[in-house]
């Protein structure tokens, strides 16, 4: 019996140093962030053994596991009508609030899914949950596009399906079809999401053939820029939940299809250094020293290396894509965007990429809400239901929606 207790108590210890991470005090319900982070690290451990023993690619697996733990979860949506379709080859989910007697149109959203372009889905129950609420809050149709994801395939993909879907809906016998206002369109995301909403937005404002375009674009905690891994925001938050850097650029490396032996070499920024020649054009349009406030550059320094590797741009020319990384975006783009809104959240490495973003637009006359939360974290408006339910993700998601309710 004694030995039991000393083994239990050895397992329980074990468990508590794996659970256990220091995190910032304005973090909010950190114990529970603490155990989402610890399950989230056993499962992809378990999925990179699984890869690395060439039973399966460890993202395969892990959108499985999520896909099986979410179809334990049961969201109700009895006021609202939910259709899968297909717009232009690539598969959507409609939410549709029902008609109202004294309304003609409605307002609409396209939403584009988080996930590192590699996880999760639009029937999630996350994102389905998350939608719903959207649809019922703004009386609004939302289309939630479900993009092909990696490693199925890989830049640019993703980008083209998040395009084809958004300008077929922007046609005007289909915005007829489901009795949407065309001057009162939104196109958002969260994450990867936000990466690629930014981007189609970026692409619409250049289209000249278009008729119909976004009255507004809501980014949410977007990943907009791979040419600095160095950023306050990437320095500071390194090690914090649920996105580390080194798993962000494990999600840039397998967007673009490439190698992981680059991880260090982007680390570092030995692919923007000053001997980098692609690189040189694009370094003014992400100083982070002039596009930051001082609250968030802190005392964190530039890294910029002297010599690099010039080869990682020749292998993956992606890292400079516009079509991939919005922020390096020419100023000319940037002054054709529609009014913005970017939640950036304090604990996330991605923080800077947002905040740099508005700056940028606001300096191109783009009419532009940053919305920052010192106690939250990265993914955190998604996680509104048990038992992944924070008091962060209902923080966010009603700042969210109540600008989207203003402005739309």
């Amino acid at each position: 019996m004694r030995a039991a207790w000393v083994l239990l108590t050895a397992l329980a210890a074990l468990a508590a140093y794996y659970v256990y991470l220091p995190l910032p005090g304005t973090v909010s319900d950190p114990w529970k962030l603490m155990l989402l982070d610890a399950t989230f690290r056993a499962v992809q451990q378990t999925c990179h053994l699984i890869h690395y023993l060439r039973l399966s690619h460890h993202l395969i697996v892990l959108n499985y596991l999520i896909c099986t733990f979410d179809k334990l979860k049961s969201v109700s949506s009895e006021d609202i009508n939910i259709t899968d379709a297909v717009f232009d080859g690539v598969e959507v989910r409609v939410f549709e609030p029902p008609a109202k007697r004294d309304e003609r149109l409605k307002r609409s959203v396209v939403y584009i899914h988080g996930g590192g372009w590699a996880l999760a889905s639009a029937r999630t129950s996350l994102y389905n949950n998350l939608c719903r609420i959207m649809a019922e809050s703004l009386n609004a149709v939302v289309v939630s596009v479900e993009y092909r994801l990696v490693p199925e395939v890989c830049f640019p993909e993703q980008f083209h399906d998040a395009l084809r879907a958004t300008k077929h809906f922007l046609q005007p016998h289909v915005l007829a079809e489901y009795s949407v206002d065309p001057s009162r369109i939104a196109i958002s995301g969260d994450s990867a999401g936000g990466n690629l909403a930014a981007a189609v937005c970026q692409q619409l404002s250049k289209d000249e053939h278009l008729t119909i375009r976004p009255k507004l674009q809501a980014l949410i905690y977007p990943v907009l820029q791979a040419f600095d891994f160095n950023t306050p925001s990437y320095q500071q938050n390194m090690n914090m939940p649920v996105l580390p850097r080194y798993v962000m650029i494990n999600y840039w490396i397998d967007y673009f299809n490439g190698n992981y032996d680059l991880a260090h070499s982007l680390l570092i920024n030995n692919h923007t250094a000053l001997d980098v020649g692609q690189a040189l054009s694009f370094r003014g349009r992400l100083n982070w020293t002039s596009l930051l406030p001082s609250s968030f550059k802190k005392n964190y320094k530039p890294v910029i290396q002297t010599t690099g590797k010039a080869e990682i741009i020749q292998q993956i020319p992606a890292l400079l894509d516009v079509r991939a990384v919005p922020l390096l975006a020419e100023n000319e783009t940037l002054q054709l965007q529609p009014k913005t809104y970017i939640l950036t959240c304090e604990n996330d490495v991605l923080r800077d990429d947002g905040v740099m973003y508005a700056k940028r637009l606001e300096n191109a006359g783009v009419e532009v809400t940053l919305d920052h939360f010192d106690d939250c974290f990265h993914g955190c408006m998604i996680f509104t239901i048990w038992p992944t339910d924070f008091s962060a993700g209902i923080q966010t998601r009603n700042s969210y929606i109540k600008w989207l309710d203003e402005n739309l």
